[in-house]
């Protein structure tokens, strides 16, 4: 037989055809196996970790715990920080990053539901202060309330109480939502300032239902006020609720209630939820916040668990 030469040109040429080739089935396989992330960022709330015991949970010790359990981030509840100089919030910044947990989310408390002018001005510095903080840990988002009328005797009162208050005497809801919005009007330049979003959530007070928080947003339609969505807080009927406010959605809280909850217990349908997010293309983070009797180092896998394999796209 013939043996079969081949010249300089035509050995490249078929070279080139096979390297070509290899690319297409490399990038064919690469398609396959893409390594886009398959569900939502979960984070964990700091308060998961202390469960409202008397002694507040460090944040030092919250940020290995969420690591080792496999969360995605930590979200902050302010009133767990025993000291706010900047030295220890660098230190909680390095220790986040060397454990590659993302600080997500502070969540914050103030009230600005009171006719005293300067109780309301009281607040809103509070809340410029959280902004301030939220931006020294590189945190994106705080999670505001409007506060209650303060009618009930106590939180577990206004619990009992399904989250529904009476006014002050001699005031109504709508002079609770002027005095809302106007705080906000007044919070805001610090956000925009800051690059921290305030995200105000379902949480009792003229937000308990998705009509109060949306006529707060769209009165004062800024893009750095914007709704934080919070599974546990709609008590009746909340699925409905929740669609109707993820299109102004940008962070969302998901209750769990392992044990038996502290105050009550939803048995929410994550399945149900996972599709509303897919529905709605929410792509943001989910903070598990465990409200359940359970001891948090075995309930919380165990949500988490849960989470990663209702909320995926």
């Amino acid at each position: 037989m013939a043996q079969k030469t081949f010249s300089r040109r035509s050995f490249l040429a078929a070279s080139a055809a096979a390297l070509g080739t290899t690319a297409l089935a490399q990038d064919t396989t690469y398609t396959r196996a893409s390594g886009a992330r398959k569900g939502n960022p979960i984070a964990v709330s700091s308060y998961s970790y202390w469960q409202f015991s008397r002694t507040p949970s460090p944040i030092d010790s919250c940020i290995d715990r969420a690591a080792k359990m496999g969360f995605d981030a930590l979200e902050i509840l302010e009133r767990q920080f025993t000291q706010t100089d900047d030295a220890y919030l660098m230190k909680l910044k390095r220790q986040a990053l060397q454990a590659g947990i993302a600080l997500c989310g502070l969540s914050t408390h103030q009230g600005f539901m009171r006719p005293d002018a300067e109780y309301r001005q009281q607040n809103i510095d509070v809340t410029i202060r959280s902004i301030e903080l939220a931006y020294k840990l590189g945190i994106p988002i705080i999670r505001v309330n409007t506060g209650t009328w303060g009618t009930s005797r106590n939180f577990d009162d206004l619990m009992a109480k399904r989250g529904i208050e009476s006014p002050i005497e001699g005031y109504t809801d709508e002079d609770g939502f002027g005095w809302v919005v106007e705080a906000f009007e007044k919070i805001l330049p610090t956000a925009e300032k800051c690059g921290v979003l305030v995200g105000l959530e379902n949480h009792w007070g003229l937000a308990r239902t998705p009509e109060g928080l949306l006529r707060i947003l769209d009165k004062v339609n800024s893009p750095w006020l914007q709704g934080l969505l919070d599974t546990g807080n709609f008590l009746e009927d909340p699925y409905d609720k929740l669609e109707q406010m993820m299109p102004k959605t940008v962070y969302m809280h998901a209750k769990m209630y392992y044990g038996g909850g502290l105050w009550y217990t939803l048995d929410l349908d994550y399945e149900r939820i996972g599709a509303i997010l897919r529905k709605f293309n929410y792509r943001g983070y989910v903070a598990l916040e465990f409200e359940g009797k359970e001891s948090a180092d075995t309930a919380l896998p165990k949500s988490l668990e849960l989470l990663r394999r209702t909320l995926y796209f």
